[in-house]
């Protein structure tokens, strides 16, 4: 029987596969799956949710900045901020790491609040 065991170092997901004794499908806990392609589709599943997850933290990241020059009130700064920011969100819509819809409700927010900032 494998283990699976995910370790997160240098910013990589990186899987050690372990050999187990115990109870079938059980080891330590964590149930093991007992065929090599299921095995294959697990640590896929683990690349990919690394993947989306370095993506959503870049949107969260783009918003604050848009979100800082909005409070701010630096209307050039927040334009910019915007557009790497629509950017951002276009490609993890894109990649399928969020929601297309959600992505351009992001969007459409923040362009109305960067817009509120001439208006004041």
């Amino acid at each position: 029987m494998l283990v699976v065991v995910t370790l997160l170092r240098d910013n990589a997901l990186t899987s050690v596969f372990m050999a187990c004794a115990g109870k079938p499908n059980i080891c330590g806990g964590f149930t093991v799956a007992n065929h090599k392609s299921a095995l294959k589709r697990h640590k896929q599943s683990l690349q990919r949710a690394g993947r989306n997850r370095a993506a959503r933290t870049r949107v969260k990241n783009a918003i604050k900045q848009v979100r800082a020059a909005i409070q701010n009130n630096e209307q050039g700064q927040a334009s910019e901020a915007l557009s790497s920011a629509a950017s951002v969100l276009a490609k993890a819509a894109g990649k399928g790491a969020m929601h297309w819809k959600k992505a351009a409700r992001k969007i459409s927010r923040l362009a109305h609040a960067v817009n509120g900032i001439s208006a004041q």
